[in-house]
């Protein structure tokens, strides 16, 4: 029977120093690197039993449980736990916040040791195989040297991905939900949008508002309800707002009044309250530069990896629709690699890989079994 993950508590580790930098793929060096995660359940003896889970673009290291004090479940709360398909019974469950992130983890707005300021747009661009090299110094300093499963969906998946390609020895099985090998041109073309709101606004200030006291507010939470449009679906949005109106009477206005508006309005405040603009500039640039298998020393990578996969798409996803998805699988095929693909149906759009449409956590559960 399927049970909740209690208190939890964020822990931090140091991974990185000038006596053993981060060299990163572009040329780069990060002489200091914290990481911030979390852990549920038990690291069996045989340190086998460790399932690491990455977190999408503006996700975090509290994926289950619940903080003392605080009301909000972590972010795949429905999926973590005891009896769920990432079984804490069983697992070892590993979440961090990733590398150029803002809940804990070393990104833009972390001290430069060089300087004793904000890096700011000092801060070098990453390469997904830099977030990955952050997670494998994490195992290390845990004493864990082999994975039972990397599960992650969206940008999550893409670092799973991207750890295969880079040490493959290193993952059984990989769970990859709701992601892509490369992104699309409409991809890029949305991210590159919400870019250019953030870095217009008035307040962004070359990247250090901070040291002026404000944040680029405004084309944060454009950028942000630009975005959240592209998480759901059309079905979705109809069966919840509709044409329906929030106001009473029937005067004409330009500030909103539809009830989907109101509720990107919501949406691009409380986003405003947890996410800083810097680290929403470097994660979806990183995004639209990833496309391993154009690499020409992937596929010699993977020429004898055994690690099996197990991706998943949702016929309602037009973010990273199931073209995505199959186009990642026949990369995978190609190097001979053990894949299961399936196109589930949901109403959620690319948010389903955080729900529970109909099969999706038996499936995972079962390649996870």
């Amino acid at each position: 029977m399927s049970g909740l993950v209690g208190y939890v508590e964020t822990r931090r580790a140091v991974l990185a120093s000038t006596a053993d930098p981060l060299v990163l793929r572009g040329g780069g060096r990060l002489d200091h690197v914290e990481v911030a995660y979390e852990t549920y359940g038990e690291l069996s003896p045989a340190r086998d039993n460790v399932v690491f889970v990455c977190h999408a673009l503006t996700g975090d290291a509290h994926a289950a449980g619940l903080h003392l004090g605080a009301k909000k479940r972590g972010w795949w709360d429905n999926m973590i736990g005891p009896g769920k398909p990432v079984d804490t019974d069983r697992f070892f469950v590993v979440s961090p916040n990733l590398l150029g992130g803002c809940s804990g983890t070393t990104g833009p707005q972390s001290i430069d040791p060089a300087t004793g300021s904000p890096y700011c747009l000092d801060f070098p661009l990453l390469h997904m195989s830099d977030l990955v090299a952050v997670h494998r110094r994490l195992m290390a300093h845990l004493g864990v040297s082999r994975l039972y499963a990397g599960v992650g969906g969206s940008l999550g998946g893409m670092q799973i991905l991207q750890w295969v390609i880079d040490a493959p020895e290193e993952v059984e099985r990989a769970v990859l939900v709701a992601a892509s090998s490369r992104l699309s041109p409409e991809n890029i073309a949305f991210s590159a949008v919400a870019r250019e709101a953030i870095m217009s606004d008035p307040d962004f200030h070359g990247g250090r508002y901070v040291e002026h006291g404000v944040t680029p507010r405004r084309g944060q939470k454009v950028a942000r309800m630009m975005a959240h449009i592209t998480y759901v679906s059309g079905q979705s949005l109809e069966t919840k707002f509709g044409h329906r109106r929030d106001r009473i009477g029937d005067d004409w206005t330009l500030a909103p009044d539809y009830a989907v508006e109101h509720y990107l309005q919501h949406q691009g405040e409380t986003f405003l309250d947890r996410f800083d603009a810097l680290s929403y500039l470097y994660l979806t640039r990183l995004l639209d530069y990833f496309d391993p298998f154009a690499d020409p020393w992937t596929h010699q990578r993977l020429a004898d990896a055994r690690t099996r996969f197990q991706v998943t798409s949702f016929d309602s996803d037009w973010r990273f629709d199931t073209a995505q998805s199959r186009r990642l699988a026949e990369c995978l095929a190609e190097c001979g690699i053990d894949v299961d693909l399936a196109e589930l149906t949901s109403p959620h759009g690319h948010d389903s890989f955080l729900l529970e449409p109909p099969g999706y956590h038996e499936r995972v559960a079962a390649f996870l079994a």
